[in-house]
């Protein structure tokens, strides 16, 4: 059965949400057309349609939905329908064996429903799954208690897990199992966490090394210190080296030729003699000037690259550098090379003249020495950091296993009740997959069996027996030809009458088709399936004159799912018409109005556009005296319904009154008015409310008036006219005497 329906966000019910729960086998749903009844049957029908919306069964385990609505009677009415197998004659020992099949199938299911209880459901809210969560949530909760004991001293240990508890829990198992380190005592393990664990313990990057052996060779160029001259044999050359300023005449040259007077003393000079000075000046030395310029270049690379090195060591800041030394050995370092590159271009301006640069050795033995020095420094501290890596790592494990050891009893204790846990929940699995494939085997043996005996030709009879006792003799339906497995709807004659029918009259047959499907199945399988209906305003586009048998007909089906006697096992009545749910709805039995354990009520209303579904500790629509002999006084009214509506009254009235000796009543009728008047006292003495034999007898217009009148003549022999004529709106022959605190009371009530 279903044990709670929740609707959210579909057609006018809110986002939050409305709740059917603690639905019973029987269900009462009122409410006006548009206040949302018919979602509420679409959502039985398809609930997968919906997201927000579910289902809920007993033991998770749903069964076969039937619906009787609007939809129904416009997909299912076509000129031939499916014919509906039931179960037919056959063997008593072939009857026995489907009763055993369908009981087999139940007790399996019940299995099934119990192990799944037992296991609980997906989302362990309850049963060994539910344990399982809690048993892990309580040990979780432990495994905190430890985090937070020895939070303070081993942090480290616990880095990566201090922000959740499902991770320490989960680290805690790991080490369990994982976890060979040396058990060391708690306060050791404190004292090597305070050193190993201190902050700032970290590798340190080597200061650059600076490379000045190609510069410091530069000071030994032979060029440096080579006079470069020109030829000897040139005829000038004695001259040169007479005045001994060879460097002065080679930057002269550049000035000669422009005109026949020497530029510096303007005295006429001989016309060959810038060829004879050029000669003097020869290859080699141009190439011994090259090689100057070569040097000097070189150099001013070294230098310049040399210098932006100790410049990037000076910003580095290393705690290994005294910096304050380093940018004094470095400042004379760069003065020296100063020095030396003012003198280079003496060199390259008087190349004759020999040159010896100041010596960088002394000031770059200073520098390298503090950066070798450094070095040294930052790689016994990398190999100390390297050492205190492992072990810490070391210390890590020995902290583990310390905690393991000073809460064993409690880890202990999780372990034992989870494996128990875990070895049930499998054991439970193996279970429902075992007594699934019985249950596929025990079904498949029901769906052989009952095709065997099923047939579709009782419907037939027993749709057409109905049909014939309310009047309905134009139409009758039978099976279609040598598709003996389709029904067709035919006149007297054998006509199709399938489309000619009126709609009423189409209304009526589908109600009698879903009746006995509710009986059957389509197929000849499934014949004895567990089932719930859902009748979603069955009288909406119903004749008065078949109403009331129609609701006869749902009572029967409402009996079987409140007596457990049939398929059925629930039933969901959704309507607008206050007669028809007063009909369906009535139990004598009920005591001051209160539900009974079987049944729930319920309204669905609309406040401000939005669907309200409200549960009712009551019928919530009260019995309505009046409208009992409204319908008595109507002159447009149902013979098929007087009788019962007859009795209503008189059952009402004589209850209220009590002590009303209806045997003395009855002796004062004869004939057939004395059996009339035993019909309509019969409620009153018994207090049931079962269907009359009559009821389904149609009934002329003057047996109808013979039933009126003996009516009338209950209430004047029991001195009770008086309030016969009041609510027939009748002039009183006589004072209303006792009959005043009757209707006092039906009024209050």
């Amino acid at each position: 059965m279903l044990a709670e329906i929740r609707i959210a966000g579909l057609a006018t019910y809110p986002a939050v949400g409305e709740k059917l729960d603690g639905l019973k086998q029987i269900n009462f749903i009122f409410g006006a057309n548009g206040a949302g009844k018919t979602t509420i049957s679409r959502v039985i029908a398809n609930p997968a349609s919906f997201a927000a919306c579910a289902l809920t069964w007993e033991r998770g385990q749903s069964i076969d939905s039937f619906f009787y609505n609007r939809d129904f009677v416009e997909q299912n009415y076509r000129p031939q329908w499916k014919g509906i197998f039931t179960l037919g004659k056959a063997e008593a020992d072939t009857l026995g064996r489907i009763e055993a099949a369908k009981r087999k199938v139940g007790d399996l299911e019940d299995d099934i429903a119990k192990l799944e209880a037992t296991l609980g459901p997906a989302d362990a809210s309850s049963g060994k799954r539910g344990e399982l969560k809690r048993l892990r949530s309580n040990f979780e909760t432990e495994c905190w208690k430890i985090k937070l004991r020895h939070d303070a001293q081993f942090k480290e240990a616990f880095s990566g897990l201090r922000n959740s508890q499902a991770r320490f829990c989960d680290k805690v198992l790991s080490e369990l199992v994982g976890n060979k380190a040396a058990l060391v005592a708690l306060e050791e393990l404190t004292r090597r966490a305070a050193t190993l664990f201190e902050q700032g313990l970290e590798r340190h990057d080597s200061v650059p090394a600076v490379e000045l052996g190609d510069l410091l060779d530069l000071e030994a160029s032979p060029i440096l210190a080579k006079k470069v001259v020109g030829r000897d044999d040139v005829d000038v050359a004695a001259l040169i080296k007479r005045v001994g300023n060879s460097d002065w005449v080679r930057q002269g040259l550049l000035y000669l030729g422009a005109g026949p007077q020497c530029p510096f003393c303007q005295q006429q000079v001989e016309a060959d003699l810038a060829n004879k000075l050029n000669a003097y000046f020869d290859e080699t030395f141009i190439a011994d000037m090259g090689a100057i310029t070569k040097t000097i270049r070189a150099f001013e690379g070294q230098s310049n690259d040399a210098l932006k090195r100790f410049e990037d060591i000076h910003a580095i800041d290393s705690r290994y550098i005294n910096n304050a030394k380093l940018r004094a050995d470095f400042d004379r370092f760069s003065a020296r090379i100063g020095i030396n590159r003012r003198l280079l271009e003496v060199k390259q301006k008087e190349p004759s003249a020999p040159v010896t640069l100041e010596p960088l050795a002394e000031f770059a033995e200073l520098l390298t020495t503090q950066i070798d020095a450094a070095n040294e420094a930052i790689a016994k501290h990398n190999a100390l950091v390297d050492n205190i890596a492992s072990e810490r790592n070391t210390l890590i494990g020995q902290v583990w296993k310390c905690l393991l050891d000073e809460n064993a009893a409690v880890i202990g204790k999780y372990t034992d009740q989870c494996t128990s846990l875990e070895k049930a929940e499998k054991g439970l699995n193996a279970g429902i997959v075992s007594k699934h494939a019985q249950l596929t085997a025990a079904s498949a043996e029901l769906r052989e069996l009952e095709k065997s005996v099923t047939s579709v030709h009782p419907t037939v009879t027993a749709i057409n027996q109905i049909l014939a006792s309310f009047g309905f003799g134009g139409f009758k339906l039978r099976t279609a030809g040598d598709r003996d497995h389709l029904y067709e709807i035919v006149r007297s004659d054998g006509n199709d009458a399938g489309l000619t029918l009126s709609e009423g009259e189409r209304s009526f047959v589908s109600f009698l088709y879903f009746y006995h499907l509710l009986r059957g199945s389509t197929s000849q399988s499934g014949v004895t399936n567990d089932r719930i209906v859902v009748f979603d305003d069955p009288v909406s586009s119903l004749d008065s004159d078949v109403l009331f048998v129609v609701g006869s007909l749902i009572k029967k089906v409402l009996k079987e799912a409140c007596e457990g006697s049939g398929q059925v096992k629930q039933a969901f009545v959704l309507t607008h018409n206050i007669y028809f749910h007063k009909e369906v709805s009535f139990d004598s039995k009920r005591v001051a109005d209160q539900c009974r354990a079987h049944e729930t009520f319920w309204t669905v209303r609309k406040v401000g556009g939005v669907s309200v579904l409200t549960r009712h500790p009551n019928n919530p629509i009260k019995t309505s005296y009046e409208l009992l002999w409204q319908e008595i006084r109507n002159p447009a009214r149902s013979n098929l319904t007087i009788q019962n509506t007859m009795r209503r009254i008189i059952e009402n009235y004589f209850k209220i009154l009590g002590n009303i000796d209806t045997e003395e009543i009855i002796e004062k009728f004869e004939g057939q008015d004395q059996q009339v008047c035993s019909s309509l006292l019969s409620w009153v003495n018994d207090g049931s409310h079962n269907a009359h034999d009559d009821l389904f007898v149609s009934i002329d217009d003057s047996m109808a008036e013979r039933y009126l009148e003996v009516f009338r003549r209950v209430f004047k022999q029991s001195n009770h006219e008086a309030h016969y004529l009041m609510m027939m709106r009748a002039e009183p022959d006589e004072p209303p005497g006792a009959a005043v605190a009757a209707v006092a009371a039906i009024a209050g009530a």
